[in-house]
């Protein structure tokens, strides 16, 4: 019996999960609970297959810029430099991180929002940086900062614009659009109808505006590809209209959203197809010559982690059975608490399978009613001490975790 999970690094052999070839439950006593465990090996497939897919889009070129945000662990952004890929980064500090794992400016965007003139500042003393902007009231105070540091350079810098539909599997990470299904206003992006005055604006500033950057939201399925598709097909009738009016553009960038396969009955977003679509709307609209470039953050390093918990005891309340463990989900995991939508498999990493499962819900140690790991799902039933481990828990873990009732954050090791 094989799991749907089950890849070269998730293993199971005697009923037992294995990561890289070491039982789990041996890592989880040599190294303590709770326990973050990252496979820099699993890292490089998830490229590997990211490529493959893209690769259709050939001959056009393109770029993957990983979106820090989702880890910014040196040994997985040393990692990822390795293989070729830039930085999608949202803040002065992330752009610290990244130059300090050996990323070149020339390789690294600044997308962030809300931008302060110190956040402007501190790009314009990173030459080479490619800053994206979302905002056409930036433009005047950017400006200024451009006068007083380096006049004497010329500052290239692409728009972030909003195509008036977002997508994600939950409404807090849909970032385009006009508003969220529960109604907040969407803050990204640039309006289509305000985007040329910007571009104008900008070169008589004595800016040179070259590209063009789009982001949907968070998380797509397959079910999500034809909101998806309709979002390529305005990005390349805005681009087409900018290059009539202002010249070539260099590049369009089509942000990340692609999501890992989380649970069983997820259907995958259609990569390939998604690079075909990309390539024959550029094609036929003789966009051709453009650098794509994609920003994906979870799909790279989500199956590269997992977060091993022990079992302190199994508590019954009302009909219900929790396995009561030793880590919260704001100090190590925050998704689950924060997005009801966001489920990731558990396992039993010392007993993966029994003729009798029963329903659990995977209680955290905050004093929090939202503090569950995972609710009503099916495992063998586990004795304390057992090893529990939350797959595709690269993404968006640590990077979002706090000390939230001064509770420690977990260690983390790295498989190589």
């Amino acid at each position: 019996m094989r799991y749907w999970w089950e890849n070269d690094f998730l293993q199971v052999k005697n009923n037992k999960l294995y990561l890289e070839g070491i039982p789990a439950e041996e890592i989880a006593h040599q190294e303590g609970t709770p326990l973050f465990v990252y496979s820099l090996q699993q890292i490089k497939r998830k490229y590997q297959e990211l490529v493959k897919a893209i690769s259709h889009l050939s001959p056009l070129s393109f770029q993957v810029h990983y979106a820090l945000k989702a880890n910014s662990n040196t040994p997985l952004l040393k990692t990822l430099r390795t293989c070729g890929v830039g930085i999608d980064a949202v803040s002065p500090g992330e752009i610290k991180k990244a130059l300090e794992a050996g990323f070149p400016p020339e390789r690294i965007f600044f997308t962030g929002t809300s931008l302060s003139t110190e956040d402007l500042r501190f790009a314009l003393s990173v030459p080479g940086l490619c800053l994206i902007l979302d905002a056409v009231e930036l433009l005047a105070p950017l400006k200024e900062i451009h006068r007083h540091l380096s006049p004497q350079f010329p500052l290239k810098l692409g728009f972030r614009w909003n195509p008036g539909i977002g997508q994600g599997f939950n409404s807090r990470v849909i970032t385009a659009g006009v508003s969220s299904p529960e109604g907040i206003p969407i803050k990204f992006g640039i309006e289509p109808n305000r985007l040329e005055e910007a571009w104008a604006q900008a070169i008589s500033l004595g800016f040179q505006p070259i590209g063009l950057h789009q982001h949907l939201g968070s998380g797509w399925t397959g079910t999500d590809f034809p909101v998806v598709c309709q979002a390529v097909e305005r990005m390349v009738e805005i681009a087409q209209r900018i290059e009539k009016e202002w010249g070539v553009l260099k590049f369009l960038d089509f942000g990340g959203g692609f999501a890992p396969r989380y649970q069983e009955n997820q259907l995958p977003f259609p990569l390939q197809d998604y690079a075909l679509t990309i390539k024959n709307k550029l094609t036929k609209a003789k966009l051709k010559d453009k650098l794509v470039i994609f920003e994906p953050g979870k799909f790279l390093v989500a199956e590269a982690g997992i977060l091993l918990v022990r079992v302190e005891y199994i508590k019954s309340s009302f009909g219900h059975l929790f396995a009561c463990v030793n880590a919260g989900t704001f100090n190590s995991l925050p998704r689950p608490a924060i997005y009801p939508e966001a489920r990731h498999e558990v396992v039993n990493a010392s007993c993966v399978h029994s003729p009798e499962l029963v329903p659990l819900t995977i209680a955290g140690h905050l004093c929090e009613t939202g503090d569950v790991f995972a609710w009503q799902v099916k495992l063998p039933l586990p004795r304390a001490g057992d090893i529990l481990a939350i797959l595709q828990a690269g993404a968006y873990g640590q990077s979002m975790a706090s000390t939230f009732n001064l509770r420690s954050l977990p260690r983390e090791i790295y498989l190589s």
